[in-house]
């Protein structure tokens, strides 16, 4: 009994610095422009890794809102969205150590950014972001000033990297701190019980030796 409140003390540490440790190297593979996509084209994406974990692909798109894709099992399994086994807007498949994800057939709701995302030792792991947009075609038609000369307007497009970045981060933290906090708490109140108990159990053989 004397031991028990170390012990438990000793895994709630070990629960709440869970993840360190050696990470998870990724590294993502894609066609050399991936901002001058055609409508119809087929794009295939690549991740790979040195572990057989199973990996997740995510699509943020421009508004900056996270779509699951599917999961690729370490044995080759692929889920889609609504658990369906196959999709009719993308492929995927498992080769060695390699995660492949092909766009059918690409589309302006295609556009955005694709992640690459790993679970290794309780701990996301997330590629870089990859970039895939369709050439711009906004045009913007000359202004004729009073004096004659013709000036042309720019537009600026406000760089939506900041935003996604920082929802990103977020569903990180959602994802994993607050499963985490909960098994600590639970830990530490496992922890409050055995140490009052073990208190009472001394008082106990106190008043026996008396």
């Amino acid at each position: 009994m004397h031991t028990a409140p170390a012990l438990l003390l000793l895994l709630t540490l070990g629960f709440c610095e869970y993840g360190h440790g050696a990470p998870l190297q990724i590294k993502v593979r894609s066609p050399k422009d991936m901002t001058q996509l055609q409508v119809g084209q087929r794009l295939e994406l690549e991740c790979r890794t040195d572990r057989h974990s199973g990996a997740f692909w995510i699509h943020q798109d421009k508004a900056g809102t996270l779509h699951f894709i599917v999961f690729i099992s370490s044995t080759s399994q692929t889920t889609f969205q609504g658990n369906h086994r196959t999709s009719p807007l993308f492929e995927a498949r498992r080769e060695g150590v390699s995660y492949h994800l092909v766009v059918k057939s690409f589309t302006r709701w295609d556009e955005g950014k694709y992640f690459c995302v790993m679970n290794f030792n309780q701990r996301l792991y997330f590629s870089p972001g990859l970039l895939a947009f369709l050439p711009a075609t906004t045009t913007v038609p000359p202004t004729t000033s009073q004096s004659g000369t013709t000036e042309h307007l720019s537009l600026q497009t406000p760089d939506p990297e900041r935003r996604m970045q920082e929802d990103l981060d977020f569903f990180c933290h959602i994802f994993i701190w607050v499963p985490l906090a909960g098994a600590c708490l639970l830990l530490l109140i496992a922890l409050v019980i055995t140490i009052v108990l073990c208190q009472q159990t001394r008082r106990r053989r106190c008043r026996c030796k008396r």
